[in-house]
């Protein structure tokens, strides 16, 4: 006998079916009495009523009251006779039916279904075909039959999460829970558990594993390469730090606070301390670090965090300056993807070149080239050809870093990197002058947004410098990278004197040199990035160039925990939030809010002080970004402090 709780979890619908003749829930009295149906009601398989229960009753005749839910008749209208009568229909009814159709809905000829473990095929007239009982074995599986596992499901082999395969005959390994990062593999579940399991973390800058990457820097290793790790919980975060099998540091952040972690330099990724020495593209095993939290936390790296030596480091007297800095906010792991457009910059001449670096997190990654127009000439290595092509396999924690030839004519922006695993790629330049002839030149680097992440609207804001003890907005240079393939159109508000189209993914064009404020909105997604430029562009005794990724408006949070280096001589942070939003900085009004055209979106710019050793909490009413900028003796450093990084579009 079919089971009227399997058919009815069929996947293509519920259709209730009646029918056309005599049925086991027809009630039948003698000639002249009214015929009473029973009413039909569908169930869903959990067994309650379905929002779209049917319940037919016939006519009855005048005077007999009929209870429309039940089908009862009165007693005072119904007679002996007629109950004989009814007793003897059903019966016969029931025995001349019972090979025929009933209410129940029938599914398709040639439909799997399954009835325990045992796969029926039907027949699409209320029966089955064939079966197959799939023993102890395998499982089975709805509109498929019998398979080893169900494709998608997940099991737990000690931590490791083992993930059914699309064909159902076999698993592959998943999230390896990490205690490392508090989380376990809950058998009953099959996934991992735990504040840093990736379904508790969400996607965001803040997550539980990062790999900090040392790129091609000049700078004296007098100088260190370091990371500041922020707790955004109300917990100790214990921090561990290893590159490849060895252990290099472990730490407790203390609840809603942030701790400095020196680290050494990675010299075949760092490069030798003049300009010139240069290796070729490189592959480097193990290269990065990976730092581990059983806590959220947000990650920034800084190459490298000081800009003053032990010596004196002042205009007149720079040798003790580290000359050369950045800082890049790191993404979790969680949400690395596998696809980016790189963002670096032209090469200076003289063996300095641009470069991007790959960082893989997962064994076997194949990471996949495709120069830009731009970046077609590379210093060959590491598996990269010259022109700027490649296909590499990667393993965990390794890094790829690629550099552009010399010339000033070939810049790496633009190029695409693609993954069939989710890489982390950091784009930059070993040291450059902004604009091509402007002094001094400085390392730049930054973490790429995946391009599921970029988006249609960003709004930019210049920086503030120091120039003769007045903070005075500085022009910056704006590039905007096309993401996606086919033209894309551009628009700003207020409008600005700048190109209105990119013809494809990967081209790109740069707005020179401006102090404005505005909003970019394109038809399809771009990436957008903003470079200060040299020294002697500014009149400022600090600063040379430095490099930001700008956040998508979509991207926006309601609060950022996050760090300004008290070595540098003046710290800032741009804020831009909706025009009339609240935020609070380290628990005090933000004020000398100046709106940005007809956005809806209004700018504060404010200077950081060195309190809480450099510690900053910034919180809204209302979803806003911000980017974190700072100045030493011809050099400077420029991050996102933060972003959300929801898959868009």
């Amino acid at each position: 006998m079919r089971r009227t709780k399997l058919l009815l979890s069929l996947s293509l619908g519920l259709i209730p079916i009646v029918a056309c003749g005599d049925s086991d829930n027809n009630t039948t009295t003698d000639s002249g009495t009214s015929t009473t149906t029973n009413p039909v009601t569908t169930t869903t398989p959990t067994g309650s009523e379905s929002d779209t229960d049917e319940t037919t009753a016939g006519p009855t005749t005048a005077g007999t009251d009929t209870d429309s839910e039940t089908g009862v008749t009165d007693s005072d209208t119904t007679d002996t006779t007629t109950t004989e009568t009814t007793d003897e229909t059903t019966d016969e009814t029931t025995d001349e039916t019972t090979d025929e159709p009933t209410t129940d809905p029938v599914c398709m000829q040639g439909e799997i279904v399954c009835e325990g473990n045992e796969a029926k095929v039907c027949d699409g007239m209320g029966g089955f075909e064939s079966s197959e009982d799939c023993g102890d074995e395998l499982v089975c599986v709805e509109n498929v039959g019998c398979l080893f596992c169900e494709p998608g499901s997940s099991v737990c082999e000690g931590e490791q999460v083992m993930i059914c395969n699309p064909n159902g005959d076999g698993y592959f390994e998943g999230q390896l829970c990490d205690p490392l990062q508090g989380t376990m593999c809950d058998a009953g579940l099959g996934k991992c558990v735990g504040k840093c399991a990736a379904e508790s973390l969400g996607t965001s800058y803040v997550g539980c594993d990062y790999y900090p990457t040392v790129t091609s820097n000049a700078v004296s290793t007098n100088y260190n390469f370091a990371v500041a790790v922020a707790n955004t919980s109300d917990s100790p975060a214990n921090v561990t730090v290893t590159r490849g099998m060895n252990m290099i540091n472990q730490v407790t952040v203390a609840a809603n606070s942030l701790k400095i972690i020196n680290l050494p330099w990675v010299q075949e990724l760092k490069d030798g301390e003049t300009l010139d020495s240069v290796w070729p593209s490189k592959h480097v095993a193990a290269g990065a670090y990976r730092l581990r939290s059983d806590e959220p936390v947000t990650v920034y790296q800084y190459s490298p965090i000081e800009y003053k030596g032990l010596g004196a480091c002042t205009p007149q007297q720079p040798l003790d300056c580290s000359f050369t800095n950045d800082a890049s906010l790191l993404l979790p792991t969680n949400v690395w993807r596998d696809e980016y457009v790189v963002a670096s910059r032209n090469g200076l001449g003289n063996q300095i070149p641009g470069f991007y670096a790959v960082i893989a997190h997962i064994d076997g990654t194949t990471v996949t080239l495709d120069p830009s127009v731009t970046g077609g000439q590379v210093v060959a290595g590491g598996g990269v050809a010259g022109d700027g092509t490649g296909v590499i396999m990667m393993n965990q924690g390794d890094v790829l870093q690629v550099y552009s030839t010399e010339s000033e004519s070939v810049d790496l922006s633009g190029t695409i990197v693609t993954a069939d695993k989710p890489v982390q790629v950091i784009g930059g330049h070993r040291c450059i002058y902004i604009p091509n002839t402007t002094p001094y030149c400085d390392h730049l680097e930054e973490s790429m947004l995946p391009v599921a992440t970029l988006a249609d609207k960003y709004v930019v804001t210049a920086p503030l410098i120091r120039i003769n003890a007045t903070d005075e907005i500085s022009p910056r240079m704006v590039r905007i990278i096309g993401a996606e393939p086919g033209l894309t159109s551009i628009s700003y508000d207020p409008p600005q004197a700048a190109p209105t189209a990119i013809a494809d993914a990967g081209e790109w064009f740069e707005i020179a040199s401006s102090g404005a404020d505005f909003e970019i909105t394109a038809d399809q997604k771009v990436l957008v990035v903003e470079y200060m430029r040299g020294h002697t562009a500014t009149n400022s005794a600090v600063g040379d160039p430095a490099m930001a990724v700008s956040v998508p408006s979509e991207q926006f949070r309601t609060e950022y925990l996050f760090h300004a280096p008290t070595s540098y001589e003046y710290n800032y942070v741009n804020v831009v939030a909706p025009t009339g939003a609240t935020v609070n900085l380290d628990g005090a009004a933000l004020m000398n809010w100046q709106a940005i055209g007809g956005t809806g979106f209004s700018v504060s710019r404010v200077v950081l002080d060195d309190g809480n050793l450099g510690n900053h909490e910034i919180t809204g009413t209302m979803p806003f970004g911000i980017s974190v900028y700072g100045y030493g003796i011809d050099t400077s450093y420029w991050y996102p402090g933060g972003l959300d990084l929801k898959t868009i579009g």
